[in-house]
């Protein structure tokens, strides 16, 4: 079988793209600005509101529902959403490292907290906490490794 070459002087195309004309694929863009402002606000509030709800009806383990219980419910939304809040703005500022660390010690004591309202001990509660800040350290680092925008070396200018 004979196969067709090129007839010297036409132009061909590399098989393979060089990696500098590689354009980087981005998802698509759903909303402006304004609203992915608005988001970054309103998804901690929302998720702060649950986790107080959460906590106030774990701690009341079924009594009657009070002043102090619903006060201690918006307390720790309160509480909640402005150290998710903080870390939203913080955290992507550190390196991966620190920054992984951030949110395990974040959701471990949300964890911890959440479980030492039911009743068990300080021990138990810490243990579980620690053990979800392991998993969720090292779910984050693999993530931020894996998705750290590559940065070239600066050529010295000269």
């Amino acid at each position: 079988m004979a196969h067709a070459a090129p007839a010297s002087g036409t132009p061909r195309t590399p098989a393979t793209r060089l990696p500098a004309t590689v354009a980087a694929q981005r998802p698509p863009n759903l909303f402006d600005r304004r609203t992915h402002a608005a988001g970054r606000v309103a998804v901690p509030v929302v998720v702060g509101l649950v986790y107080g709800y959460w906590a106030a009806t774990t701690r009341r383990r079924g009594g009657p529902l009070t002043g102090w219980n619903i006060g201690f419910g918006f307390l720790t939304a309160l509480v909640f959403a402005a150290v998710c809040i903080g870390l939203f703005l913080v955290a992507p500022r550190l390196r991966r490292e620190q920054h992984a660390t951030l949110w395990a010690a974040f959701a471990g004591i949300a964890l911890g907290f959440l479980f030492s309202q039911s009743g068990h001990s300080v021990f138990s509660s810490a243990g579980l906490g620690l053990v979800f800040a392991a998993a969720v350290f090292l779910f984050n680092f693999y993530r931020y490794y894996t998705h750290e925008k590559l940065q070239r070396p600066q050529e010295p200018a000269g």
